[in-house]
């Protein structure tokens, strides 16, 4: 499984995460720009984003640990129910797995990354996600998210490609949709160790056929 290590590479670990932060950092500048922000926040973000880099590269189970803590009891609980409720803007979608302890469903908000009849997910934190553990035990999973105008479920079945370079699938994916651009760019800040999730939806009614990525070693 592909992991950061200290002295990192910069075309698989570095040259992504620094970039998604520049990018964070220009978003941020901008808000001030047109007045949605201010510069103090702007500097504390100046600050903040270089740490980032520094403990993603040397502790990564440190800052997992803290991202998924605010992800699972601050963040995911709404942005779940609003899902849930078919009323979430276009670009995100809602995983259901089965727990590999409790053998319950387990719902976890995703940004959407259909081509074709394929749904492409970067995990920010590889196998220390719940949901990738619960896929690795049972591959089979569902997925609510818009098709046309409405929300539906699909079942597919998930699979790990740690194989792939996730910056490269979030390339292909972002490419001229601003919202799964700005998914990516959240992945790489938040993330800790990337990992490329492929869902098979045969079931789902798409004519686009499935795509595949050409294998890349993820280093």
């Amino acid at each position: 499984m592909k992991k950061y290590n200290r002295i990192g590479n910069a075309r698989g670990v570095i040259l992504p995460l620094v970039l998604a932060s520049a990018a964070w950092a220009a978003l941020q500048w901008v808000q001030v720009a047109v007045g949605l922000s201010g510069r103090t926040t702007a500097l504390c973000w100046m600050t903040v984003l270089p740490l980032n880099v520094l403990v993603t590269l040397a502790v990564p189970r440190w800052k997992s640990a803290a991202v998924r803590f605010v992800q699972r009891w601050m963040v995911n609980p709404p942005v779940r129910w609003l899902l849930h409720l078919g009323v979430m803007p276009l670009g995100y979608a809602l995983l259901e797995t089965r727990g590999r302890t409790s053998g319950k469903p387990r719902r976890t908000p995703v940004g959407k990354g259909m081509i074709g009849g394929t749904f492409w997910l970067v995990a920010e934190h590889g196998m220390r996600a719940g949901y990738v553990r619960n896929i690795e035990r049972d591959p089979h999973v569902r997925l609510r998210m818009r098709i046309g105008l409405r929300f539906r479920w699909v079942e597919g079945i998930a699979s790990l490609h740690p194989e792939l370079d996730p910056a490269r699938v979030q390339g292909r994916l972002a490419r001229w949709h601003p919202l799964r651009a700005f998914n990516a760019m959240q992945v790489q800040v938040l993330g800790s160790t990337l990992l490329v999730v492929r869902i098979d939806l045969p079931a789902a009614g798409w004519n686009g056929a499935s795509t595949s990525f050409r294998s890349v070693p993820a280093t």
